[in-house]
């Protein structure tokens, strides 16, 4: 599904070729109706003779809305550039070209209106050649002209065949995954709530889908896509590109505005400073829509940004000297003073704020730059430099280089963002530098994730680690391993990152190799050994146990007599069972005793405390604390002051057998 946007000068027809074109009024305010002028964006929709529902954002011509007008024109598919046959191009038909350009559309066509008033042929071939010469050089150059007349309906079908034409030949909406909806209206249905309404980038939305809408006071407010519908249609599923009115639950409307942006949850980050590369319009185009001589644009110049449906004002911060003269590109960073939601490969506009006019434009190439970059004799650092040349013009191979270099290990989803890589791009460059062996690509532990590091940083990671490791071992060789989490925190590594190095180092037959036993990690070199001090120690409490089995030290006496490091090795291999804060029982004493309360409960179907205490001549203390650690394990239940078999799975049947 596509969308096409109007432009050109005010009074030029816009509204009334829409209207003949797809028989929907887009002055949908009593304004416009009244005075006969778009004020605000309007829209529309129409089918082409190849099938195609196309959706039409109609947008003021008069330099009092251009900035309505830039929220109309962001992410659109093709440009309807709307001229008078009567009187040809005019400061805002050029201004309109201007901002176009620098948005970067390149699908276009041309609609010469109102030609049922010019009867003299010689004055509509003279307009044909001025509009060609405003044409020249901008990226709508080679756009077919079609006379028409949206009063007596000459030329209309030559336009929707000129428009299919068009479409066809321009590229097809990414779908990257990470589905947005800038905002360009919002209002309330009775009965519905909240509806918003946009051109879907980037991804699809479907009903049910938890969504965020991320308002430009820096507000991110959760919600809930209740309904969708294109063109007047409900829906389940939108397609990516296409113009939509999506019904939200959850958030109310005085919140949004336009310039909020609706995206899945932590797919996205509003921004107060992003890298771009700016493009200053050449004195011609500047004096052509009114400023009176042609303007540089210098270091910290305060202007105002417009991209997608957002706008701000913006220090310019130029990274490569002290000025751009007209006509002239170079490096920026823009610092926002409200935030925007704005991804790498965004097209930008900006405006003087006074006198108001359009001096630049741009591309969004790092939208998340870690802090403002320092400038030494005028100009950035050339790393920095070369890092943005990369990821605007680099091959994805070099994009991918780049960003691992800086990311040094990320998630897939962190490495495609910071690439600005799409899903075929980015694992085609993956394939390319594995077999280079720059990077690896390392699944989790649980298989569900992938973690791409470079060489160097996963080689680094495992020097690193088994450091600590050695260090822990050392200081504490009875412990069996490193807590996970410790190491994790000692290592500043992300979870993904931290499952996948100890997947990818789990040698057993290196030294070196690391083992995740559960929740520790040891070395495969470590092993636990007590001293022979330590193991006459450990024996002659064993002994003591197996002496009296149901008159065993308490868990106090059995630490002080060890050592807690040594009591807990005990507990860890099974050697002895704590039962609950003071009783602890020899690990075979535990296991019979498990197996003849069971017994003796499928025997006599009930038991008492006192019951077991008698079977095994014991104390109150110990009973106790044994049947409520089998209560605890689920073997047994208390109902009363008597204990059954909860035999609730084949585990426990087995042990009541």
């Amino acid at each position: 599904m596509r969308v096409v946007a109007t432009a050109g000068h005010v009074d030029h027809g816009k509204s009334t070729l829409v209207r003949a074109l797809t028989g929907i009024n887009p002055d949908r305010l009593r304004e416009e109706q009244q005075r006969g002028m778009t004020i605000d964006l309007g829209f529309a929709w129409l089918t082409l003779p190849n099938g195609e529902s196309v959706g039409i954002v109609d947008v003021p011509g008069h330099a009092d809305f251009i900035e309505n007008m830039l929220a109309g024109v962001g992410g659109i598919d093709a440009a309807l550039l709307v001229v008078a046959a009567d009187e040809g191009p005019m400061p805002q038909t050029l201004e309109h070209l201007a901002i176009l350009s620098l948005l970067g559309v390149q699908a276009g066509l041309v609609a010469l209106t109102k030609v049922d008033l010019v009867t003299d042929a010689t004055w509509l071939a003279l307009i044909t050649e001025d509009l060609q010469r405003a044409l020249a050089g901008v990226l709508l150059a080679e756009a077919p002209i079609v006379p028409v007349s949206a009063k007596t309906g000459q030329g209309l079908d030559d336009l929707r065949a000129a428009l299919a034409d068009v479409l066809a030949r321009a590229p097809a909406r990414p779908d990257l995954g990470r589905p947005r909806l800038p905002v360009d209206r919002v209002f309330v249905l009775p009965g519905f709530g909240t509806v918003i309404t946009g051109t879907l980038r980037d991804g699809v939305f479907a009903v049910g889908d938890e969504v965020e809408v991320h308002t430009q006071r820096g507000q991110v407010l959760a919600a809930r896509i209740r309904g969708l519908q294109t063109h007047k249609q409900k829906i389940l599923r939108a397609q990516v590109g296409s113009r939509l009115a999506m019904n939200l639950a959850g958030v109310d409307a005085a919140h949004l505005a336009r310039g909020s942006v609706v995206t899945r949850p932590g797919a996205y980050a509003l921004t107060t400073l992003a890298d771009v590369h700016l493009q200053v319009l050449g004195e011609a185009q500047q004096r052509a829509f009114g400023l009176r001589r042609a303007m540089p644009l210098r270091h910290r110049a305060v202007l105002k940004v417009f991209s997608g449906t957002a706008h701000s004002m913006a220090s310019v911060r130029l990274l490569e000297g002290d000025a751009l003269m007209p006509g002239t590109a170079g490096w920026a960073q823009l610092q926002l003073t409200t935030p925007m939601l704005l991804a790498a490969g965004d097209r930008f506009i900006l405006r003087w704020p006074s006198p108001a006019a359009t001096i630049a434009g741009g591309l969004v190439v790092d939208p998340h730059p870690p802090r403002p970059h320092r400038r030494r004799g005028g100009s950035a650092d050339p790393a920095v430099l070369s890092r943005l040349a990369t990821l605007k013009d680099g091959a994805p191979v070099d994009k991918l280089a780049q960003a691992i270099k800086t990311l040094q290990v990320a998630t897939l989803d962190e490495l495609r963002a910071n690439a600005q890589l799409d899903d075929a791009a980015l694992r085609a460059a993956l394939d390319a530098s594995s077999a280079q062996g720059t990077v690896l690509v390392t699944p989790d532990l649980r298989g569900t994730a992938s973690v791409v590091w470079s060489a160097e940083a996963l080689r680094d990671a495992h020097r690193r680690a088994v450091a600590i490791l050695q260090a822990f071992h050392q200081a504490q060789p009875l412990a069996e391993g490193m807590p996970r989490e410790a190491l994790r925190s000692r290592l500043a590594l992300s979870s993904p990152a931290f499952e996948a190095l100890l997947k990818h180092c789990a040698d057993p037959h290196a030294a070196d190799g690391l083992v995740d036993a559960g929740g520790v990690v040891r070395l495969v070199s470590h092993t636990v050994q007590l001293t022979p001090q330590q193991e006459e120690m450990v024996n002659a409490l064993l002994d003591r146990c197996r002496a009296h089995p149901w008159a065993t030290p308490s868990v106090k006496e059995a630490r002080a007599a060890l050592g807690d490091q040594i009591y807990e090795l005990l507990v860890r291999r099974g050697s002895i069972v704590q039962l609950n804060a003071e009783v602890m029982l020899l690990a075979e004493t535990y296991e019979q005793a498990v197996r003849d309360v069971c017994a003796l409960i499928a025997r006599r179907g009930q038991v008492t405390v006192a019951e077991v205490r008698d079977y095994f001549a014991t104390t109150r203390k110990y009973v106790l604390a044994l049947l409520e650690h089998l209560d605890a394990l689920g073997i047994t239940q208390r109902v009363g002051d008597v204990r059954l078999l909860r035999a609730t799975d084949g585990k426990n049947k087995e042990a009541g057998a």
